[in-house]
């Protein structure tokens, strides 16, 4: 690592293939509009949503944005809009798989949020970790993340391990 004045500059963390596109702009194209994180958020917490329980849940949210989220979030593949069993009249939104790929990037705005932003977000005012606002939701939380980040500890693990001996 280079040094200048003192500090240690880290190295650049580069891909390890070559990327044509900046995937954080292409996800940007859906997720990047206004409401649209925090109706994923919804649909994905509340599993099987109605419009209105979406809409009374975020002052702000007019019925037409709503409708427009709703509709780029399923032209997306994100979410699906069901027919609620006994009432076929009633619509429910759920995740698609390609939406519950999506639900560690609404993890990590929550896991700042109740981190950095404690004074807006708890009565409290005291950050919290995410394992105490959702106990036991680590794996959906963080979908395939969550093995990538298992993978991560046993190979630290396993490095540990191997200096010691």
């Amino acid at each position: 690592m280079a040094r200048k004045q003192g500090l240690r500059i880290p190295s650049p963390i580069l891909p390890n293939v070559q990327l044509e596109a900046c995937p954080v702009r292409a996800s940007l194209g859906c997720l990047g509009r206004k409401w649209a994180l925090i109706v994923l958020r919804d649909v994905a917490l509340l599993r099987n949503v109605t419009f209105g329980q979406i809409l009374v849940r975020n002052t702000g949210l007019t019925p037409r944005s709503l409708s427009m989220r709703l509709r780029e979030l399923r032209k997306e593949g994100l979410i699906v809009r069901l027919a609620d069993p006994e009432d076929g009249r009633r619509i429910r939104y759920r995740l698609t798989r390609q939406g519950e790929d999506a639900v560690p990037i609404v993890t990590a705005f929550i896991q700042y949020g109740i981190r950095h932003h404690a004074t807006q977000v708890f009565a409290d005012e005291r950050p919290r970790d995410l394992n105490q606002v959702f106990p036991g939701e680590q794996a959906f939380l963080l979908g395939r993340l969550n093995d990538y980040a298992l993978a991560g500890k046993v190979s630290s693990a396993m490095a540990t391990t191997r200096s010691k001996r």
